[in-house]
């Protein structure tokens, strides 16, 4: 999820668990509301600081994104951590211990925002680098972020109350079972796509995808081939977009099919050409190409290039492909001649983060 919906969702759950007397139960100081729903603001943008992985390489942020500061092992200490640090913003007027809870809200929501997107977070580090998600959301999503912000200026407007942001809340909730039960239906659409070729050996994954959330990119894998196809779960007499409306978006956008269009493909991991499969797959397992396989779920060759120059084998992950964009997150292993070292080379794509 983008770090601004973060924020703002840490903002949110913070709002909802708040007290707004400046006094606990017990008769010890409360920190004051605007401070907390601070605090929590703050403390749900934080995971993402491991954006400054990005000064390193951009394979070791992608390798180590969502890794330690999205760990729920480590996440008492980022919240003793943040704690600390905005009592100390406040030369200790408020002691650590105030600001500990808020500062575990914003944690906890912004670790549940990502692990319903398809990245996957390292839950358990340092103890384990596996990752896991629940795939459910797109990256961006407009809906959540307005239902977000809808709750907190809801909240703003009746200040003394709590009701606004938890009924915000139970509005992302049942919005979260609803795009469930659309996961649900893709896979039923790749099971049935399975039944009906007779293909033996496959796993299935569904990828939520852009722009809207009944978009989803289908996969079935059987070893290094993928059947895959982008599509559109809305029922056909709903679908208004016209290829006018918003210029590319709405091109982009019709590129997701509904399910009885067949519009299937297969991708393979190491091309179609079984001439050049050796030399691509001593480009796949050179040890210069290891990070690149530890980040790819998908990985798919995009082209080999042989000139006079050297040999290249490039790749991307299909968790990176959308229609009528060029892959995210392309990498080549190349060599010069024949008795050269394999090299990783990264190819500039369309975004910052490429």
């Amino acid at each position: 999820m983008d770090p601004f919906t973060h924020a703002l969702s840490g903002a949110l759950l913070t709002r909802a668990a708040a007290r707004h007397s400046t006094e606990s139960p017990s008769g010890q100081p409360e920190l004051p509301l605007r401070l907390q729903i601070l605090t929590g603001f703050a403390a749900a943008a934080f995971p993402d600081i491991d954006l400054v992985l990005r000064l390193i390489d951009t394979l070791t942020y992608l390798n180590w994104h969502q890794g330690p500061t999205h760990s729920i092992i480590l996440l008492p200490l980022w919240a003793w951590l943040l704690a600390w640090l905005f009592s100390r913003l406040t030369r200790q007027r408020y002691d650590w211990g105030l600001f500990y809870r808020p500062a575990c809200l914003g944690l906890v929501i912004h670790i549940a925002g990502d692990v319903i997107t398809s990245y996957g977070l390292m839950l358990f580090a340092p103890f384990s680098t596996a990752r896991y998600s629940v795939p459910l959301v797109f990256v961006i999503d407009p809906w959540f972020t307005l239902m977000i912000m809808s709750g907190l200026i809801a909240s703003w407007r009746f200040w003394r109350h709590r009701s606004p942001a938890i009924l915000a809340l139970t509005g992302i909730c049942g919005y979260v079972g609803f795009l469930w039960s659309l996961q649900q239906q893709a896979i039923a659409l790749a099971d049935s796509h399975i039944q009906s070729n007779h293909l033996q050996s496959t796993q299935i994954h569904v990828l939520p995808q852009p722009l809207s959330p009944f978009h989803w990119k289908l996969i079935i894998q059987q070893n290094d081939v993928y059947h895959v196809a982008d599509m559109n779960l809305r029922p056909l007499e709903n679908q208004s977009l016209t290829k006018t409306s918003f210029g590319w978006l709405s091109t982009m956008a019709a590129a997701y099919r509904p399910s009885h269009a067949n519009n299937w493909r297969i991708d393979q991991q190491f091309g179609t050409d079984p001439t050049d499969r050796p030399l691509i797959l001593k480009a796949w397992f050179s040890p210069a190409f290891a990070p690149f396989r530890t980040f790819a779920q998908f990985p798919v060759l995009d082209r080999t290039e042989n000139t006079e120059h050297g040999y290249c084998a490039w790749f991307y992950d299909l968790r990176f492909e959308f229609p009528l964009l060029p892959p995210s997150f392309r990498y080549g292993a190349c060599r010069q001649t024949s008795t050269s070292a394999w090299e990783i080379v990264r190819e500039q794509g369309l975004f910052y983060i490429d």
